[in-house]
């Protein structure tokens, strides 16, 4: 599959984009300028109490699918000061003594920033059904539970964009294997990784219905092509991109009398 594509009923055409890895580098760099005057006037924006708007990046997908590869390439792009990641992995107890989303509400990203999720709350959509650890009837209700909390976010001006990193079984085995023949890599290899292979298509089954159920007009799902990495950057940074363009953040005015500063500023030297 070449682009990327909105999923579900509200699917619409998107850009093919670039071809080759030269084209995409080049596009980047593009890209990187924009979100960072985009992020920045974000930021600007909530600091002077003009906006309360947000934005919330959530990547979902297969292990090496490359979440961790979009953090650093993509959100790499912008200023620190104004990102918020945030890494859901298994639950603590303390965390599965309460609802499924009280953990992901601690971590939405406030006004003027840019959050990003590393995994989500749709890990329990996911894991929980392919290993059973919930009835279904208690994961299926949370489909519903998951729009609602989405449309909360997106009344209070967090603008959400949620990719699912597509790779295929092949080119994830070529990763797996990498990890193994690289010591520099070891660290990023969990033997757990290869169960979660075997269930390679309960997991495929749980994705198609969590993107059918959960994409909305409010948040929207896209789904991206991840087997080649500089094209999945460049297609979440493209993303995004067009996300805060949406936004439209605007630097806040002055607070003081700008003349008059400039005079006392002058007189100081």
């Amino acid at each position: 599959m070449r682009g990327w594509r909105r999923s579900g009923p509200h699917a619409r055409p998107k850009p093919i984009g670039p071809r080759k890895k030269a084209d995409a580098a080049e596009a980047m760099t593009e890209l990187g300028t924009r979100l960072d005057a985009r992020q920045e006037a974000l930021y600007a924006s909530a600091v002077g109490g003009s906006s309360p708007r947000a934005v919330l990046l959530v990547l979902q997908g297969m292990d090496t699918s490359g979440k961790g590869g979009v953090i650093s390439h993509v959100a790499g792009l912008v200023n620190p000061q104004g990102l918020h990641i945030a890494s859901f992995k298994r639950p603590t107890p303390e965390e599965l003594a309460h609802d499924f989303l009280w953990r992901i509400r601690k971590q939405v990203p406030g006004p003027g920033m840019l959050g990003v999720f590393d995994r989500s709350h749709y890990e329990d959509v996911l894991v929980v059904r392919v290993d059973g650890l919930v009835p279904e009837s208690e994961w299926r209700s949370r489909y519903e539970r998951i729009n609602a909390f989405e449309a909360e976010l997106d009344e209070q001006g967090v603008a959400i964009v949620k990719c699912m990193l597509h790779i295929s079984p092949e080119a994830q085995s070529e990763r797996l294997a990498a990890r193994l023949e690289d010591p520099q890599k070891y660290w990023k290899y969990n033997p757990g990784d290869l169960d979660a292979r075997a269930k390679w298509t309960d997991y495929q089954a749980a994705y198609a219905d969590a993107l059918a159920n959960c994409d909305t007009d409010a948040a929207p799902w896209y789904v991206v092509p991840s087997d080649r990495k500089w094209y999945r950057n460049w297609a979440v940074a493209a993303l995004l991109a067009e996300t805060l363009d949406a936004v439209d953040p605007q630097y806040p005015p002055a607070d003081f009398d700008v003349e008059a500063e400039k005079a006392r500023v002058r007189a100081a030297v």
